[in-house]
């Protein structure tokens, strides 16, 4: 469509439209133009300007994604996240979940009730949000029917079950294929659709320690996963990103398409420079804790009162890093002349520095690494994290109400990403189970007394 709605803010003052009229635009008010995408013009009260006035910021009224349904079938984090990536940018997304809520619903509980059973968890916040939920019965044939209308309606289908399940519910993509070519399936498995695991489950760890990374994190003996799931996140990040070029190919073609994403194909994606490396040396690093074996000084290092990170890499950062700490004459030493002679003595440099550091105080140690702009940061709790001033500047997080928790507020993160004119939908709380239910089952055709008897039967 070449015509796009936008919302026009004036922030400074009234402008001229080609100097023809001067308009009465108050400072923070609204008007509504359309802008034509072929021939580059704005169209405001009947005028048509050629050259967005600069005092003034224009957003789209529309996202990206308007229009787009999603249906998710996704469990836990790769698949439901990357269906949360697609809602912030406008997509209408249906959560399909059991009755009685998928086990990714109560993951790091909020509450609990009388009896200690667990109730939403923070998961829930983080991956639900700008969704609606049909509970459905699925292992009920008339819970399959009414996927199958849903999926008839949708652009996209995001489904991370075992490949078994799918075609159990004809969503393997030669059935879908064969009655909605034009739709997009997102699947994500644990290590690929082919080969000797391609039937296993697998976990956001499971990925961390296939791929050599738990290896390198940790120290001879002790391998170490890292506290972050970064391969489900990551890999639901792939995920939104191949659909959204599917979503792109199929405006040229017409066509859907099998997009796959796999946790072992993430974290190898992620840890892909040291295995070039190895594949290429045979080097055969061992772990070194959170020290850096490729540059130096780059590990954590304890303060008079915590603990900072310092991460200094290329010879400008290390020669300002060797002027911070008193020792300017090591950079004229033969040992320290690249990262990685640096790195292959980097028990000399880190013993320097952790000498340095425990002297000082963490604000101390800070201040003056980052005066002379050597990259450093403090080792955060989790309330510290919350807490820190720059998260506050820039906004990162919505206080998002509990669900069945008066005057209790979520820290949810919206879409990692900011842009110049477009506002990514906010977070929001997750929908109840089934909460959503009247509505989709009412747009599938089917009857109030239909949807009665379905929730009598607990299909609903």
């Amino acid at each position: 469509m070449p015509y796009l709605f936008l919302k026009i803010q004036c922030v400074q003052r009234p402008f001229d439209i080609l100097n023809m009229k001067k308009l009465s635009v108050g400072i923070n008010t609204y008007k509504e133009i359309v802008y034509n995408s072929q021939s580059y013009q704005f169209t405001f009260m009947e005028r048509v300007i050629t050259k967005a006035p600069t005092h003034c910021k224009f957003e789209y009224m529309s996202k990206p994604l308007e229009n787009i349904r999603i249906v998710d079938i996704g469990r836990y984090v790769a698949g439901p996240y990357c269906a949360t990536l697609l809602g912030a940018l406008g997509a209408d997304v249906i959560r399909v979940e059991r009755p009685d809520g998928g086990e990714d619903r109560f993951i790091s509980p909020l509450s609990f009730d009388d009896s200690g059973q667990p109730g939403e968890g923070g998961l829930i916040y983080q991956t639900g949000w700008g969704k609606k939920s049909l509970s459905l019965n699925l292992s009920d044939e008339s819970g399959r029917e009414i996927l199958g209308k849903l999926v008839a309606t949708a652009d996209i289908v995001v489904a991370n079950l075992p490949p078994a399940a799918l075609k159990r519910l004809g969503l393997d993509w030669e059935t879908l294929y064969q009655s909605h070519p034009e739709v997009i399936l997102v699947t994500q498995t644990g290590f690929g659709d082919i080969g000797p695991d391609s039937t296993k489950g697998g976990f956001d760890g499971i990925g961390q320690a296939m791929s050599g990374a738990m290896y390198l994190t940790g120290t001879p003996g002790n391998p170490a996963k890292a506290g972050a799931p970064y391969v489900d996140y990551a890999t639901a990040l792939m995920s939104a990103f191949a659909t959204m070029a599917a979503l792109m190919e199929r405006e040229k073609t017409g066509q859907g398409q099998h997009v796959q994403t796999s946790l072992l194909n993430t974290a190898l994606a992620v840890m892909n420079a040291h295995l070039i490396e190895q594949g290429v040396t045979g080097i055969n690093r061992v772990g070194t804790g959170n020290r850096v074996q490729t540059s130096a000084p780059s590990d954590v290092f304890a303060t008079s009162d915590g603990h900072i990170l310092v991460h200094t890499v290329g010879n400008n950062l290390f020669k300002r890093w060797a002027e911070t700490v008193g020792k300017s004459e090591l950079v004229e030493d033969d040992r320290f002349q690249s990262d990685q002679h640096r790195g292959d003595h980097n028990d000399v440099l880190c013993d320097i520095m952790a000498t340095w550091c425990a002297q000082r105080t963490t604000s101390e140690a800070l201040s003056m690494l980052q005066e002379k702009g050597v990259p450093s940061g403090p080792v955060l709790s989790l309330q510290q994290a919350l807490d820190n001033p720059q998260v506050d500047a820039m906004s990162y997080f919505t206080s998002v109400a509990v669900n069945g928790m008066e005057g209790t507020f979520a820290p949810v993160l919206g879409l990692p990403a900011q842009f110049s004119s477009l506002t990514p939908n906010a977070p929001t709380a997750p929908p109840e189970i089934g909460g959503h239910n009247a509505e989709i089952l009412s747009e599938l055709g089917l009857s109030e007394a239909q949807i009665e008897e379905l929730e009598a039967q607990g299909i609903i």
